[in-house]
Formats: structure tokens, sequence, C-alpha cells
């Protein structure tokens, strides 16, 4: 029937909360995830909304470095081949004789200039960046980077990570990143778990808003298709960031730790030379109760960055490399490859600087599924992976996530009491006491795997329990009233 004929359902009173159903049935598991739901969409939102609001701002960083930073990103005329990388380096070194050099990371396209990295003492963590026209070895300028970052894209990422609050600051991103996937996921049963009246039996009354419904229940079909077309990529960002978190990530590193996870490592030191302890005089006891000196640092030229790249190319690294000097006279230089576009390369090669012969090989080929998907999860989330295309779709999911989350708030104000002799400013919350019409195997299964989850997701367990326990308070002090 279509929504021109159909007719018109008789209107709820707005302010009734939903009943609990009556006895224990799978009633009362839709009844406890629309109540989750309302509790984690009212109180939990303004996490999501800042994290879509700042992760649609971070989204931009690029053009937003381009804007700012373009003189010196980008080269004023693109020439027929670049000099060797020691020329840029020792121009760059001319330029900027203070600090360590670091590393030297290659242009990523041919408009691009090359970046050498400086590390110096009074910048803690972060570095200074100079940068060079590989065409003419012309200095462009320098920027103060952290991680590759520019100064925009630095502070935009940590408005994203933790609203510039520190380690206190990161608690609202995990908030956010542990709700998200409860949010979604609790959204699509209730959405796809309506009756037959409810146009839930077909793929448009699931995928498409209701456009012949009025008032809260047009709001809840925008609020709900729209969800659906953005769950796959929110599940996704709430994921890709619980990786990273401060307590979710911890408890997942231990998950990667005993599943052999990781990346394998780079092998740095070189076959037959002496381990830094040894260098340091004092044998292997070296460095005890500090007695022992530092190991020596390698000496680094300009032209050991041309031999390094060349070994690195000849090994099959194409695309954007950095080239990382060695810590010490012990170990070997690095180049690490960072292609983003699809297929993607991330492989590292350890180059002896006597010789130039690579001593070790990590392939990404050879990267355990788990890291892979770590990895790659990661870059997708800054929008690093396939260019243009991943800002566009963080950008759509960003944007619909706003829309979602007005639209969740407008169903709150819309259901709100207008009676004269009992107005409010907001709906009321679904019925109390749902868990009681639980049956037993879901009770059974569901206490045991909330600790599991609680223990996987710390976060999420602790505000869970908050929740609970300001439910139950209300509920006290609401019976001591009535009594």
């Amino acid at each position: 029937m279509s929504s021109t004929t159909r007719p018109t359902e008789p209107r709820k009173l707005s302010n009734a909360p939903e009943a609990a159903p009556a006895g224990r049935s799978w009633q009362g598991v839709r009844a406890l995830l629309v109540r989750l739901h309302f509790y984690a969409g009212v109180f939990v939102a303004p996490f999501l909304l800042v994290a879509a609001l700042t992760g649609l701002a971070y989204t931009f960083t690029p053009q937003i470095d381009q804007m700012l930073y373009g003189d010196r990103l980008r080269v004023e005329k693109v020439g027929e081949r670049a000099l060797p990388l020691s020329q840029q380096v020792a121009a760059a070194r001319t330029a900027h004789p203070e600090g360590d050099l670091s590393s030297v990371i290659t242009p990523p396209g041919p408009e691009d200039t090359t970046r050498v990295v400086l590390s110096l003492p009074e910048l803690g963590e972060k570095q200074r960046t100079v940068f060079v026209d590989p065409y003419t070895a012309e200095v462009r300028g320098e920027l103060t980077t952290w991680f590759g970052s520019t100064p925009a894209t630095t502070w935009l990422d940590d408005l994203h990570r933790n609203l510039h609050l520190g380690e206190f600051g990161r608690l609202y991103s995990e908030v956010a990143a542990s709700w998200l996937w409860v949010i979604v996921a609790g959204g699509l049963v209730l959405w796809l778990g309506r009756s037959r009246g409810q146009r839930a039996n077909s793929a448009r009354g699931v995928l498409l808003p209701d456009r012949g419904a009025r008032g809260v229940r047009r709001t809840r079909s925008l609020h709900a298709a729209t969800g659906v077309w953005l769950a796959v990529g929110l599940l996704f960002l709430s994921a890709t960031g619980l990786t990273w978190s401060h307590y979710a990530g911890e408890r997942f590193g231990r998950v990667l730790d005993a599943a052999k996870g990781h990346a394998p490592e780079l092998d740095t030191a070189l076959p037959g030379a002496p381990s830094p302890a040894m260098e340091a005089g004092g044998g292997e006891h070296a460095g005890h109760a500090g007695h022992g000196a530092a190991p020596k640092a390698a000496a680094v030229t300009p032209a050991s960055f041309d031999s390094a790249l060349a070994a690195a190319r000849e090994a099959g690294l194409g695309g954007t490399v950095t080239v990382t000097p060695a810590a010490d006279t012990s170990s070997a230089w690095v180049v690490a490859q960072s292609d983003n576009v699809w297929p993607v390369h991330y492989d590292k090669v350890a180059v002896d600087p006597s010789n130039g012969e690579v001593t070790s090989h990590v392939r990404w080929a050879d990267t355990p599924v788990l890291a892979k998907l770590t990895k790659l999860g990661v870059q997708g989330h800054m929008g690093k992976l396939f260019g243009i295309v991943n800002q566009i779709v963080l950008a759509l999911v960003a944007l619909g996530l706003i829309l979602v989350i007005f639209w969740g708030y407008r169903m709150l104000w819309q259901r709100r009491s207008t009676r004269a002799e009992h107005t409010a400013l907001l709906g009321r919350a679904p019925a109390r006491g749902a868990w009681r019409q639980l049956p037993l195997p879901v009770l059974a299964l569901g206490i045991p795997a909330l600790a599991a989850l609680g223990w996987a997701l710390p976060v999420l367990g602790v505000t869970l329990a908050a929740f609970l326990a300001v439910d139950v308070a209300v509920g006290l002090i609401r019976r001591a009233q009535r009594g």
C-alpha cells in the first residue's frame, strides 16, 4: 500500500513511557535495548558530536596544509630530474646546522618538496623539518613538526584526540569510541526488528525514510535510515579509534601479544658488530650501576643518504620512503616505505652504511593479518588511504553522524509533554525494569559477556556501571517518595 493511501495511525501521548513487557520474553530484550539506546544517545551523543566535528575538521588537513604552508610543501617548478639526496641534505644543513639529522623523507609526488628532519633538545618530542626543492636544492623554509605533521595538523589532531586537555582529555574520545558501536548496533537491531506494519518488511522501508510520516515518526525515520547507511563507517571508526585509545588500546595490545599479531620488527644490528653494551666498554656488565659509557654515535654524512636510498630502491622499495640514520656504529640505517595508494606498500630495510648492503628486510606481504588490519585501520581512520576518496568518505560519515545526533535530540524534544497540567522540557525515558523481563538464557550469558566487555573496554564498563548506579538510585528515590 502506498504512503498516500495508508491509513494514519492513532496518535499516542507523547509523554507516555514505553511500557515494559509483562513476564520473561524476547520482548524484554527489545525493551532493554530501547532504554539503553535512549540513555546512551542522550548522555554520550555530546561526546560523539564533538568527535564528529573535530574529525570533520581533521579530514581536510591536507587541503589546510596546502593553504597555510604551500610555499614550503610544493616546488615552484617541476624539473626533469631530482638532485641526489646528498645535495639536498647538504643544502638543508647549510641553512640549518642546528640539531642532529633525524631522518629524510622523499617527496610523495613530483610537485612536493623533500623533508629533512632535525632533532633539537629544546623541541622535546617535536622536530624541525626543513623543506628542500628536490630539483634545485633550494631551501623553501622550515616548520616545527610532530611525527611529520605540520603545526595545523598537529593542532587539529590534538583537538580530535584530547581537546588539548592531555591525558584527561583522551577520556572524551575513548568514551565516544567505546559507546559508538553500542549505539549503532542497538539502533540497527531496533530499526530492523520493527513490526511489519512499520515498513520493516522491505529494503526500502529499512534504507529510506518514510516520506509519508509526520512529527516524531518522521524524525525517527530520518534518524534510523541515515544510521543504517552510516553503520559500517561508524563501526569502523569505533573499532579503529579504540585500538590506539588509552585503556582499551592497552587491552588490545595484550590481545595482539597473545595472538602474535604484531608486525615483525626490523633487525637493525649489523652482522659482526659489537652490541652497544660491549661497545660502551665493560663487556656483558657494561652500563650496570652507571659505570658504562654511552654507545658511540654513528657519523652521519649526506653521502650516506644516497647509498641507503639506492640500496632500498634496489630492494624494491618504491614511492615515498623515510631514510633514518643509524643510532650508533653497531646499527644499520633504516629505510621505511609509506605508500598509501592501493595496493599499499609498507616494506622496511636495514642498510649497512659501510657497503650499502641490505642486512634485513621486513615485507608488508609477510606481515600477520591482524597487524595488517590494525595498520590499515589506523591509516583509514586518519584519512591517509586512497587519497581524496578516503577524505570524502570520512567527511560524509562525520556529516551524517552530526545529522543523526540532531534528529535524535529533536525526537527527544518532540516527545515532550505539552499538556497544560504537566509540561516537560524533554520526552520521558522508556520504562525501567526491562531487565526483569529478559529470558533466563539471556541473563546467564549476558552477565559474563558484560564482565568480559568491561575488561576489554574499561571506559565502557565504568560508564555503564555509572548509568546503572544512577538508574538504581533514581528508582529508590522515587519509590521512597511514593511510599
